[in-house]
């Protein structure tokens, strides 16, 4: 989906994309925020990522760059992981601290 201008969230309405308890720019894919979202670039061509109630899942393009080494459960990964993925694609973090920030993109 494409982000959608404006967009009203909580009690506002918003002609860009936003920064709200988040690392990264983010807009709406709805008129109304209903929960789905896309990360925006610094240039503000947003990255495709969708936002299902509480589960997070980040598909990015070549905008986001893995991060290494990170931390996912117990374990310390210096490299793509299919560990957790329930259909044994390999992934990354995004951040050092995956259990912390849950942002993450499947690997080339």
């Amino acid at each position: 989906g494409k982000c959608i201008f404006p967009f009203y969230y909580r009690n506002g309405k918003f002609y860009d994309c936003v920064k709200f308890k988040a690392k990264h720019k983010w807009c709406s894919l709805n008129g109304t925020y209903q929960g789905y979202w896309k990360y925006c670039s610094e240039e503000g061509e947003c990255l495709a990522s969708a936002y299902l109630k509480v589960v997070i899942l980040v598909v990015t393009r070549d905008f986001a760059k893995c991060v290494f080494p990170f931390w996912y459960r117990r374990m310390i990964y210096w490299e793509c992981t299919e560990d957790g993925d329930a259909f044994g694609k390999q992934w990354c973090s995004l951040t050092q601290n995956y259990n912390k920030d849950k942002v993450w993109k499947y690997c080339d």
